[in-house]
């Protein structure tokens, strides 16, 4: 007779995934808000909408991944951070339509499921929730040998938010006049890692753990900062004053970003100087030497917002977010496209 093979015999421990869960359980209930009605373990997650304030209420979803930066953590073996990151690449693309976030779903897959790594990834994730003020309502850890080397791994996220119709930020209440300000990063957030990685141990043959005094920080810390969430800052700004456009500077960099939601009529003046660049930008452009333009087009070059606001509201909006402990800067414009001749100017 042979051996009965066992679902572990092929390398899926379901023991394993199982307690996982319940830790998972655990975690969640710490990012518990009003409309959660289930706990995690349930074929599906169950929110209740309070639609009392909202007159024609809309939903606004995104999903994203945290891209390479994954192997920045593989080299630390450091894993607790990459759920920030993975939040925060899904909420900052529905604030900026005006929308609260309401909850989040994650995708962990897993060559072998390691508990205590998969337990640091669910509470970077639950963190993420807490910054966000959503609650971590459900998710996936698959365990899927042959498929992913046993020491690797990869996210995926998916947030849902709502906003009332009438309060949607498109960009449609643009005009030539208005100033752009832009908010800090925190670095790189989770943009343009594939180069980074190159420059950094390829071209420069760096070590993970290298310290690099352009940087005060090992290399290995500086990549894995994790992403800012701006969802109370942007939450802040649009409950009392005039914004009248919102981007997130993710990947495509201001150039790209910036002109999804300004109206075609309208050309856009950046002043490249009119902030503070972050060291890891000149650092990566001189250690790759890449050009301004390329740089500009692959990171967020230290912007990580930029909101678009009437001039008689700049004060305001600078101050409110200056007092939520963010720097902000004006950096920008918005002129005539027919006059500018050009619908994005670096000046």
């Amino acid at each position: 007779m042979k051996e009965s093979l066992t679902y572990a015999d092929a390398g899926v421990d379901i023991d394993k995934a199982n307690k996982l869960v319940d830790t998972i359980g655990e975690i969640a209930k710490k990012t518990a808000r009003a409309g959660v009605m289930s706990d995690i373990g349930g074929f599906g997650g169950l929110f209740s909408l309070n639609l009392a304030n909202l007159e024609r209420p809309v939903l606004v979803s995104s999903t994203d991944g945290v891209g390479t930066k994954l192997k920045i953590a593989l080299m630390l073996d450091k894993h607790d951070t990459v759920g920030i990151d993975l939040v925060a690449m899904c909420v900052n693309d529905i604030i900026v339509q005006g929308a609260k976030p309401l909850f989040f779903l994650d995708y962990l897959s897993m060559g072998k499921l390691e508990n205590q790594r998969a337990t640091d990834i669910i509470r970077g994730i639950a963190r993420g929730c807490q910054l966000s003020q959503c609650a971590l309502l459900g998710g996936e850890t698959a365990e899927m040998p042959g498929f992913y080397p046993a020491n690797e791994y990869d996210l995926a996220g998916f947030a849902v938010g709502v906003v009332d119709n009438s309060k949607i930020i498109d960009g449609t209440e643009i005009r030539v006049g208005h100033k752009l300000i832009g908010i800090a990063s925190s670095g790189l957030h989770s943009n343009g890692y594939s180069l980074v990685r190159k420059v950094c141990f390829e071209t420069l043959n760096l070590k993970i753990d290298a310290h690099v005094s352009e940087l005060g920080k090992t290399i290995g810390e500086e990549l894995l900062t994790p992403t800012k969430i701006y969802a109370a800052t942007i939450a802040a700004l649009i409950k009392d004053l005039p914004i009248h456009g919102i981007a997130h500077i993710t990947g495509g960099g201001i150039s790209e970003n910036i002109v999804r939601i300004v109206p075609q009529a309208c050309s856009i003046l950046i002043r490249d100087e009119s902030w503070d660049v972050p060291a890891i930008f000149p650092f990566l452009q001189k250690g790759g030497n890449i050009s301004a333009a390329e740089m500009a087009r692959a990171f967020n070059m230290g912007i990580g917002m930029i909101v678009v606001v009437p001039d008689h509201a700049v004060v305001d909006v600078l101050q409110r977010i200056e007092a939520l402990d963010e720097q902000a800067y004006v950096i920008g414009e918005i002129l005539d496209c027919k006059e500018a001749g050009r619908r994005l100017i670096w000046d």
